[in-house]
């Protein structure tokens, strides 16, 4: 009922005045009419670049999935696979002139469909019982890789005995009995193992090429005279307890014999060969039991069987490495201060960022993100962002400055005024510690007036920020508010350092960070005091519950998706394997205090500011009984409190474009209540 009365009270506009943005500014129900291209893949002769073109469809309120094209000098943009079923993962065949995707069209689940490019026309390849992902193609496109699900047996302990007919019984009982039995967004898992397979790429059946009672997939590599195909897996004995191990294996197409390639503590994942087919890449680190890892590039020469670290003197997360149209020279897309890049990395090791705006493709909170593809001649195609718009599609050539071929939202956005993106500093008063951030003003900005001020934190811990279009921000500046978000110590991007910061320490000085971000844009002298504002999803959750038990400096919060009981968080949701070991010396049992000591609900008795808290109904990474814990105590302790549950929600609370909407509309309404005219 909350819920309800909250999301009326936003979408009729009872809420302070201040708060109804300008009909020419970004809208609430802009959301739908956003398009965001994603996943570019360009032809392996550089000559196209097929892309999922993503939207919001009004009536079925889901993101819909569709695939277009566009060459790469910007011409003929045009749709390949259109209408309201979903189309994605788009794979060129080596010769360019087939594209594999997965579709759930005709009604049918996810299965692996085939484009001849020229003709236009489609073949359904396969009839499978769960989703393929990691498609590939053979080097020489006949086959096609992939990985998917093979269901397993139901656990029992005890046979039912049989019920009379036409008895109408209760469902069966369900056993589990192993560690790992249920994923946000997924819920309770189906058993089984994922294993590798290929199909003919004309059509035909999938043959498993994989064995045993282990996961294998990611990223799939086949070797160039197309006889084995290299992937990751964990097949240690004891791979439910190391959640963060795999290595590297080969598998034999023709006799599905398999060979271990890597072995260490620590993942190694997605492989990729040489274009002279004597090198892999691939990425991975050592795993230190640290909260923050930072993923390395390494090279593997495959006759000599020696294997190269090539980043151990750059310190940020490499996310990909791809080879750069030769043998001697890679691509790698990595974060920094808040940017995601694409750079060249020389088999010596030296980084070179050639491309800084890469991103966009998440566009409710402005995190870093998106991908890249590569060409045989080395050009690649990747997912362009601004913090004025969300992905395009672009393409750069060795030499050349990058073009955007694509610019699928100047027709919503380009005679909308936007709210401003300023990037700024300031020292932590923890211990001078610089923090890196960005402040959104409203439209029509003018500093000699006072505005209300919005703290709104990433989630992860262990994720950044950056100057990414966010359509949360957008709206709370279109609504008259001033928005700080920043990168404060845990995030990524700065350095292994910087983000293991919060090692065994979270939450900790992370608080002195964000509250010197504030006392910094004070300081310009255009922000009103008494009407300041926190908010935060996830980690930022964490935060905001844990800045509102340190000071009532703010006039409400909205704290959404937190953990507030490290002990319940730690037994109850879907990373109970990461908790403790990686974010907590020890278990629970064997030092609650630590526990109790970082816990959000450990401070309740301090809090006074009016706080609302906002969780999916079907989180399980930081689950509804984590915020019904919070909301009680406050409710005992009579502070101003409500609770918005939202339905089949997982902790991707802002999945469908209504519930978006229904977020920024509760949050503002919140607000509003404690906002002066």
């Amino acid at each position: 009922m909350r819920w309800l009365i909250l999301s009326v009270l936003a979408a009729s506009g009872i809420v302070a005045s201040a708060d109804k943005p300008n009909s020419n500014h970004f809208l609430n129900t802009d959301v739908f009419e956003l398009e965001v291209a994603v996943d570019p893949r360009i032809a392996p002769d550089g000559s196209r670049i097929v892309y999922v073109r993503r939207s919001n469809d009004i009536m079925t309120d889901r993101a819909r999935s569709n695939l277009w094209i566009v060459d790469a000098g910007g011409g003929q943009h045009r749709p390949v696979l259109s209408g309201t079923d979903s189309y994605t993962s788009p794979r060129w065949s080596l010769d360019s002139t087939r594209v594999a995707y997965v579709s759930s069209a005709e009604g049918r689940g996810p299965e692996l469909y085939v484009r001849w490019m020229n003709s236009g026309q489609t073949a359904l390849l396969s009839n499978l019982a769960t989703s393929p992902s990691g498609i590939a193609w053979s080097p020489d496109g006949e086959w096609i890789a992939f990985s998917a699900l093979v269901k397993g047996q139901d656990s029992s302990l005890a046979k039912a005995p049989a019920k009379p007919e036409g008895a109408e019984w209760a469902p069966p009982v369900t056993v589990i009995d192993e560690i790992y039995y249920r994923a946000d967004g997924r819920g309770y898992l189906q058993p089984g193992f994922t294993h590798i397979f290929v199909i003919p790429s004309e059509g035909g059946t999938p043959r498993q090429v994989t064995s045993g009672d282990f996961n294998h997939g990611g990223q799939l590599a086949w070797s160039p005279d197309g006889e084995s195909i290299v992937f990751s897996a964990n097949r240690n004995g004891d791979w439910q307890y190391r959640t963060r191990n795999s290595d590297l294996w080969s598998v034999h197409v023709a006799s599905t014999e398999m060979t271990q390639l890597t072995t260490r503590d620590g993942p190694d994942m997605s492989p990729t060969f040489s274009p002279d087919g004597s090198k892999i890449a691939y990425l991975g680190y050592d795993d230190r039991s640290m909260g923050f890892h930072t993923t390395n590039a390494y090279v593997l020469d495959i006759e000599a069987g020696t294997t190269e670290e090539l980043t151990t003197d750059f310190d940020r997360p490499i996310f990909e490495v791809l080879w750069a149209g030769s043998s001697n020279r890679l691509y790698v897309l990595y974060d920094d201060r808040g940017k995601r890049h694409i750079g060249t990395l020389s088999m010596s090791g030296r980084v070179a960022s050639i491309v800084d705006d890469v991103g966009g493709t998440a566009t409710s909170r402005p995190y870093t993100g998106g991908g890249f593809s590569v060409a045989d001649d080395g050009s690649y195609a990747y997912s362009a962002s601004t913090p004025y718009r969300p992905a395009d599609v672009a393409v750069g050539r060795r030499g050349r400055a990058p073009t955007k071929l694509t610019h699928l939202n100047d027709d919503l956005l380009a005679h909308k005024p936007l709210g401003m993106v300023e990037e700024l500093t300031w020292t932590s008063a923890a211990d001078d510690l610089e923090i890196h951030g960005w402040l959104v003003t409203p439209p029509d900005f003018d500093p000699s007036q006072k505005y209300p001020l919005v703290l709104e934190i990433h989630g992860g811990p262990f994720t950044a920020y950056g100057p990414s279009f966010s359509v949360e921000n957008q709206l709370y500046a279109a609504a008259g508010y001033v928005v700080l978000y920043a990168n404060p110590r845990g995030s990524t991007s700065y350095g292994d350092n910087f983000a293991n910061q919060i090692h065994y320490n979270y939450p900790g000085e992370d608080y002195d960070d964000l509250m010197s971000g504030v006392d910094a844009v004070i300081a310009r002298g255009y922000i009103d005091e008494a009407q300041l504002f926190v908010t935060g999803g996830s980690g930022g959750g964490v935060l905001t519950s844990w800045i509102i038990g340190n000071t009532d400096r703010f006039a409400a919060a909205v704290v959404a998706k937190p953990v507030i009981n490290w002990i319940s968080e730690a037994l109850y949701s879907d990373i109970h394997r990461t908790i403790p070991g990686y974010w907590f010396e020890k278990y629970p049992w064997e030092d609650p205090m630590e526990y109790w000591r970082r816990s959000p609900l450990s401070l309740v008795g301090n809090v006074t500011t009016p706080t609302m808290l906002l969780t999916g109904e079907d989180d399980l990474r930081t689950p509804m009984p984590e915020s019904e814990q919070y909301y009680q105590a406050l409710q005992l302790r009579k502070i101003d409190s409500a609770l918005v549950r939202v339905p089949e929600a997982s902790h991707g609370i802002a999945a469908r474009p209504s519930h978006q909407i229904a977020k920024v509309d509760n949050i503002l309404a919140w607000f509003g209540k404690y906002r002066k005219e």
